[in-house]
């Protein structure tokens, strides 16, 4: 495909931008990055709007814009779901996750792991991050950022994984967190300020002269049967997307985990200046989820509509860069998609040394390590990992849905790691041996199921796992005690402000709205919407008066506590 001369200037152009600010970064603050609190948490000074934007940059990459569009024309609307319970996903991390990580002052999820459980499972889950992290999602942003580049400039594949890599590698390996999530803030505004422009000219074009609103609704009626959230039975796609199980079931358990258990997304939190920030960052980004699907699924129903001539469904979105878009406006869509795949890039690397550092080069290699060799020891796991996954990036070039792919094999662990967060943020009579069962439970459950039930939808096989590990946990939970080793929680850590509340019952509302839209044969399903919707208002209304108000002291005999103020609620 041609490329003009000022779509190229406008893209080297966004290149300069961004590695000039994040080397600037990192040389404005050279002396904190040589701590490991300075390297891996930006020491811990990130600001809401640094918080919500470098959490929207890390999430949204190739996998959205072009996996996601992908199954977009493949499959239809239905695949917002993933963006528009991802929101509510992150209300309730906000407002539960959050304040416990923060007061423990943790660098990892493992660490949080040992310190509530043991070195057995800290290591294990470390481990299962490690391979995941590298193998899957690392390999998969390359593959398809390449992909993209493949089809719109022409650019051999392995060019394209080897400079977007160098890209990605040369700010991020030096300047830690903070120059990633200073980054990811410009990034943010390339790719959501490209995306809507790449929405709107496909709309337009649907509308052939009677601008965009008409041709939403010329894209509707053309398409109509791709517009449903929830999908029937009958619907050929219902296996990747099993009709209520979206919001009720598995995709529950893959967006606590992500959202809440990831370190690639809650190392941001864990950097802010206070839980204040940090919940007021994850409310920012529980907003932009809210638009992400006209920036990624809406582009793929309409480059379906437009008789797109695609080999393969992942090419939706790289075509209609190539055949729309004009001179100029190409070049910051490109840049657009290219900031999603590096900001991407960037905090998977920085994640990824971060475990590695903290819990597997500090805990077993040398326990006595330095400051100094901790983030010296962490750029060059960066490293690594990047070369890694460039060498295995060109291997899944035989996917068709990619996004697909990289959320079923994420789904082998994400049960049980969210079966044993909750076990032990609430459940006090949790035990190691129960949250080990669980660690390597997910894993073994999920190949069982995988190859014994072939019919089963994966995402239904998630929540079938997350209730064996939950059930591990509770067989092997201590039966006459109640673990004195794990810190009280303080039920007041859960009050979160006025203003909180308002926006999180103005982004339900919306969310109720849409589902009430675009549910696929609304007569017969009108029950479950209805309490759908109920419950959503019940969460929502039931944030202070659930967990504050109720008067605890009272029922505190049935538990043990150790304080009137502070101790863990235990369902056992």
């Amino acid at each position: 495909m041609h490329i003009s001369v000022i779509d190229l200037i406008i893209f080297f152009a966004y290149c300069l931008l961004i590695l000039f600010v994040g080397l600037f970064v990192s040389r404005r603050n050279k002396k904190e990055t040589q701590s490991a609190k300075g390297y891996f948490l930006a020491g811990r000074g990130l600001a809401w709007w640094a918080i919500g934007a470098s959490i929207i940059a890390s999430n949204i990459s190739a996998e959205q814009f072009v996996g996601m569009s992908g199954s977009g024309y493949a499959i239809g609307l239905a695949m917002a779901t993933y963006e528009w319970i991802a929101a509510l996903g992150l209300l309730i991390v906000a407002k539960f996750f959050i304040p416990i990580f923060l007061e423990k002052k943790i660098f990892t999820m493992p660490q949080f792991l040992e310190e509530r459980f043991d070195s057995r499972v800290k290591s294990v889950m470390a481990f299962f991050w490690l391979v995941v992290f590298v193998f899957i999602n690392l390999t998969s942003i390359l593959y398809l950022g390449a992909l993209t580049i493949e089809k719109i400039m022409g650019v051999p594949m392995i060019v394209g994984v080897l400079g977007l890599a160098i890209f990605a590698g040369v700010y991020s390996i030096y300047g830690g967190l903070k120059a990633v999530a200073l980054t990811d803030v410009i990034q943010v505004v390339f790719l959501i300020g490209g995306g809507l422009i790449t929405t709107y000219i496909a709309l337009d074009t649907l509308g052939m002269g009677e601008g965009v609103v008409q041709g939403f609704k010329n894209l509707y009626v053309q398409t109509e049967d791709k517009f449903h959230l929830i999908l029937d039975k009958s619907h050929p796609s219902y296996m990747d997307l099993p009709g209520i199980s979206v919001i009720i079931g598995g995709l529950w358990v893959a967006n606590l985990y992500y959202w809440g258990c990831n370190q690639y997304i809650i190392q941001r939190a864990l950097a802010a200046k206070s839980v204040s920030e940090a919940q007021k960052g994850m409310l920012f980004a529980g907003f932009i989820k809210l638009l992400i699907p006209l920036l990624v699924v809406i582009p793929g129903i309409a480059a379906f509509a437009l008789n797109a001539p695609l080999e393969k469904s992942d090419e939706a979105y790289p075509w209609l860069l190539s055949n729309l878009l004009p001179v100029g406006i190409k070049g910051v869509a490109f840049a657009a998609l290219t900031a999603a795949i590096v900001s991407s890039l960037a905090s998977m690397m920085n994640s990824i040394a971060t475990i590695f550092t903290m819990d597997i080069y500090r805990s077993y290699i040398r326990p006595q390590v330095g400051e100094a060799d901790l983030v010296h020891v962490g750029r060059w796991t960066s490293f690594i990992s990047l070369v890694i996954a460039v060498i295995i990036a060109p291997m899944l070039s035989g996917l068709d849905q990619a996004f697909q792919y990289i959320q079923e094999f994420t789904g082998f662990i994400s049960p049980g790691a969210l079966a044993i967060f909750l076990a032990g943020f609430f459940y006090r009579k949790a035990t190691a041996n129960g949250a080990l069962a669980a660690a390597l439970g997910t894993f073994i459950f999920s190949l069982l199921l995988k190859f014994l039930c072939p019919g089963l939808p994966w995402m239904d096989r998630m929540g079938i796992v997350f209730l064996l590990c939950c059930g591990l946990i509770v067989m092997l939970r201590n039966r006459t005690q109640i673990d004195v080793s794990a810190s009280p929680v303080r039920w007041s850590l859960f009050r979160t402000g006025k203003l909180f509340n308002i926006l999180s019952c103005i982004i339900i509302a919306i969310l109720i709205y849409f589902y009430c839209l675009w549910w696929e044969k609304v007569e017969r399903h009108s029950g479950i919407s209805l309490i759908f919707i109920s419950l959503n208002l019940i969460i929502v209304l039931c944030y202070e008066k659930l967990f504050i108000d109720v008067d605890w002291i009272a029922i505190r005999n049935r538990i043990v506590c150790t304080d009137s103020e502070s101790y863990w609620y235990s369902f056992g």
